[in-house]
């Protein structure tokens, strides 16, 4: 079963999360040893003063708009699958469906038409006229090898 890039994605993020918290939890207890520290709060509001505290500290930091950015990472992901296809020596094995707008339904074209990949378009020569055709990596929606799923968004 291959995984999708927004699954991997999201997976990566759980576990991002789920480790800064199990680190704050250990930071946190380790406060409440400090004297004066567990004194001037309250036992009830010590929770959410740490945690107020840990989120706006990971807000400042950019971790959660660096590690939670829906959109970015999966574009980045795209676009090296795309690099390593282009420069494959089995460049003529893989095709690329992607979303066309203006026809609206999946298109596929050969891997091989790829003249190249530049700041988040995919430029390609179109089989029957003399023109490129500019085709944003975000519509990349699959990566077929011999036919077969190869990868996914």
């Amino acid at each position: 079963m291959v995984l999708r890039e927004q699954d991997k994605h999201f997976l990566a993020s759980l576990y991002a999360a789920v480790a800064v918290i199990f680190a704050w939890k250990g930071l946190w207890d380790g406060v409440y040893v400090l004297p004066y520290v567990s004194e001037m709060i309250s036992e009830s509001a010590l929770p959410f003063v740490f945690l107020s505290l840990g989120l706006a500290m990971l807000t400042f930091s950019g971790l959660i708009f660096k590690e939670f950015d829906p959109l970015g990472s999966i574009q980045k992901a795209t676009s090296r699958m795309l690099h390593s296809i282009q420069i494959s020596s089995k460049k003529h094995k893989f095709s690329i469906k992607y979303y066309d707008k203006s026809r609206k339904k999946q298109v596929t074209i050969k891997a091989n038409q790829i003249k190249k990949i530049e700041k988040g378009t995919i430029i390609i020569k179109h089989p029957d006229r003399r023109e490129e055709v500019f085709i944003p990596t975000h519509r990349v929606t699959e990566v077929l090898y011999e036919g077969k799923r190869y990868w996914r968004l």
